[in-house]
């Protein structure tokens, strides 16, 4: 199917349909070779909350942003390369059905499609990109991937000391090495992760201990600032301030529209194909 979007004016069309969806917030994604593969709607665990968020599967990339107009208009555009993803699925809990991670060097995350269809669909999609992608580069998978941070709702205490409780003035943390939440004396020290920042983030004494133990030749700073801020930015995720309207959670029917859309081309032209995936 890739091979034979990859000149057509149907992939071209959609890709600048996508570009536009994006406006001059978002990065060119018109290149030689890109195919954009399918799209659609998907719930991502951020640091406070399930929020929905718009996803594009390219044949090199993936890309997700958050909706402000269904299908017209997105912002907060993040770009992934898809020779560094690994997906894991994850077992049905609670409300979170359907749900597997995205792990990446620098960022790992939980998302959840509508139905278990769906979810099969997305996966096998995103693992045939990756696997056609590593085999025309000749690349290798990357062995370690960044750790998914623990959700605030489930930490009402710190996971390093156990015994600090979060409150207003108490804030919650975020351990860059094993995203475990944290209180800020568990959280004092700061170590470089060569795929996550060139500079120094926040880990949790354990992670600290682990990583200097390894004796890697990388500056640490023994100490976060004053005021528990870190040059590298607090706990929140990098798409968490943006709140969805009308968003109270995973749903398990969503609207036709959000489902995951194929760009597959028959008789010159690209229909939907509905494999319900978000």
């Amino acid at each position: 199917m890739v091979d034979r979007l990859v000149n057509s004016e149907a992939n071209a069309r959609r890709i600048a349909m996508v570009e536009s969806c994006f406006g001059s917030s978002g990065q060119m994604l018109a290149v030689p070779g890109r195919v954009l593969v399918g799209e659609g709607v998907l719930t991502k665990m951020c640091r406070k909350k399930p929020k929905s968020r718009q996803f594009f599967l390219f044949n090199d990339i993936l890309v997700y942003g958050t909706i402000l107009i269904s299908k017209k208009k997105y912002s907060t555009q993040h770009i992934i390369p898809l020779e560094e993803v690994k997906l894991e699925s994850l077992d049905d809990d609670g409300p979170f059905r359907n749900g597997w991670l995205i792990c990446t060097a620098s960022k790992s995350f939980a998302v959840y499609a509508a139905t278990t269809t769906e979810k099969s669909e997305w996966m096998a999609h995103i693992n045939k990109c990756v696997e056609d992608l590593l085999r025309k580069s000749g690349k290798k998978p990357i062995d370690e991937h960044a750790a998914v941070w623990t959700p605030d709702s489930d930490a009402t205490i710190c996971m390093h000391c156990k015994k600090s409780h979060f409150s207003m003035l108490n804030r919650r943390h975020h351990c860059r090495k094993c995203g475990a939440v944290v209180c800020g004396p568990c959280s004092s020290k700061k170590f470089v992760l060569a795929h996550q920042s060139l500079k120094p983030v926040r880990v949790c004494l354990t992670c600290y201990d682990t990583l200097t133990k390894r004796k890697i030749s990388e500056p640490v700073f023994p100490e976060s600032k004053a005021d528990g801020t870190i040059a590298n930015g607090d706990s929140s995720g990098e798409d968490d301030s943006d709140e969805e309207a009308n968003h109270n959670g995973i749903s398990s029917t969503r609207e036709e529209n959000t489902k995951w859309k194929s760009m597959e081309i028959e008789a010159k032209i690209l229909p939907c194909w509905s494999a319900t995936v978000c």
